[in-house]
C-alpha cells in the first residue's frame, strides 16, 4: 500500500468541512451529470426538502454550486457545479473506487472465514 504524503492536516480538515454531510457529496454527485432543478436533486439524492435546502445553501456560500434563479410564473431554479465545484470530481471518483475496493475486500474476508 501506497504511503500517504505528509499534508497539512488543515487540508484535510478543510475537504471534510466541504463534505460534511452525505447530502453534499450526493448533490456533488448528481450535479457532475449537468445542471439540475430542486425536486430533481430531491428524487435522485433522497434527502428531505430541509436537508437537501441547507446542503445546497452551504455549497452555495461555498462556492461549490450557483443558483440560477429564471423570473418566470411558476418560478424556476437550477442548480450547477462552479468550477470549483467540478474540481471535486476526482475526489468524489477516488472516494467511490475506494468504497468498490473496500466492499470486495469484506465480500472475500467474509468468504474465507466461512470456509
Amino acid at each position: 500500500m501506497k504511503k500517504a504524503a505528509a499534508h497539512s492536516p488543515e487540508a484535510i480538515n478543510e475537504v471534510l468541512k466541504l463534505l460534511s454531510n452525505k447530502w453534499k457529496v450526493f448533490v456533488i454527485r448528481d450535479l457532475l451529470e449537468g445542471k439540475k432543478r430542486f425536486g430533481e436533486l430531491k428524487k435522485m439524492t433522497g434527502a428531505s426538502q430541509k436537508s437537501l435546502t441547507s446542503a445546497l445553501k452551504e455549497l452555495e456560500e461555498d462556492e461549490i454550486v450557483i443558483r440560477k434563479a429564471f423570473a418566470e410564473i411558476p418560478p424556476r431554479v437550477e442548480y450547477s457545479l462552479t468550477d470549483v465545484g467540478y474540481s471535486l470530481a476526482p475526489v468524489l471518483e477516488a472516494m467511490m473506487q475506494w468504497g468498490t475496493d473496500y466492499k470486495e475486500y469484506c465480500r472475500l474476508k467474509q468468504k474465507l472465514q466461512n470456509k
